[in-house]
């Protein structure tokens, strides 16, 4: 296809890109107002060796695996959530935990996942506390050049909204639509590439001049056509096509918040 072609497909087609992009970017905004809401709170803690020694620092960076799964652990979930008075299972708990490690650091960030923002703040802070109290108690067991100190850097101090982001959602959907309404672009125009419509089209194809055209059986100039029962102004091939183009924006749009 010539510049000149695409460009008259882009005038005439054009309204199904913008339409489908539309649509997904409403749908994935409307859904991205109507889930619940999902906050995350988190805290970090820093691990420290009691002296400056290159032997114990790798200890301590290879200790810092072990601390995670002890985190993780049941009976230190279940401690966390007596003391927070949380209604949850442990294994409701873990679902919604993430606890991550910075061995260049020597760091541990404790993150927490709830749909209430209280709750969220409540799980990390509880997490943190009942592992830094149980590194303490170990500590006064060993020799004080061998311990290895976990403190909190500093307490929870407040949740942040981790989904839905509605405006990344709605950016993502018009992006998702317009790419699929262009596809339903090209899509068309496959369809209908062998299709005559114009004098133009025949001396494209033959290589003949047309002379002249002959209208129609039945053809009155201006009298409008019904098909379909549909008022005479009314295309149904256009009104197809309007109808997928929801359909399909309205499921992109739904799609890009459930996959983002």
């Amino acid at each position: 296809m010539e510049l000149r072609e695409y460009w008259n497909v882009a005038r005439k087609r054009g309204w199904i890109i913008v339409l489908v992009a539309i649509v997904a970017a409403v749908a994935a905004l409307g859904v991205s107002l109507i889930i619940p809401k999902t906050y995350s709170a988190s805290i970090q803690l820093t691990v420290e060796p009691a002296r400056a020694d290159w032997g114990l620092s790798q200890a301590a960076k290879e200790m810092l695996r072990n601390y995670i799964v002890t985190i993780r652990s049941h009976t230190m979930v279940q401690e966390a959530i007596n003391r927070g008075q949380l209604d949850m299972t442990t294994d409701q708990f873990l679902a919604d935990l993430d606890v991550s490690d910075d061995a260049s650091n020597l760091t541990i960030t404790i993150k927490a996942e709830s749909h209430d923002e209280g709750v969220a703040m409540t799980m990390a802070q509880q997490l943190a506390n009942v592992f830094v109290e149980k590194r303490r108690a170990w500590n006064e067991e060993q020799d004080k050049s061998a311990r290895i100190y976990i403190e909190k850097v500093d307490d929870v101090r407040y949740a942040v909204l981790a989904s839905p982001k509605w405006k990344f959602n709605t950016l993502a959907g018009g992006i998702f639509g317009a790419i699929a309404g262009g596809i339903v672009v090209f899509f068309l125009e496959w369809l209908q590439a062998d299709i005559i419509r114009t004098p133009g089209d025949v001396e494209k194809t033959l290589g003949l001049t047309v002379l002249g055209t002959i209208p129609t059986r039945g053809e009155a100039p201006g009298a409008p056509k019904r098909r379909w029962g549909l008022p005479g102004w009314v295309e149904p091939g256009i009104l197809l096509v309007f109808v997928i183009g929801l359909a399909i924006g309205a499921g992109l749009g739904a799609l890009a918040v459930g996959l983002l």
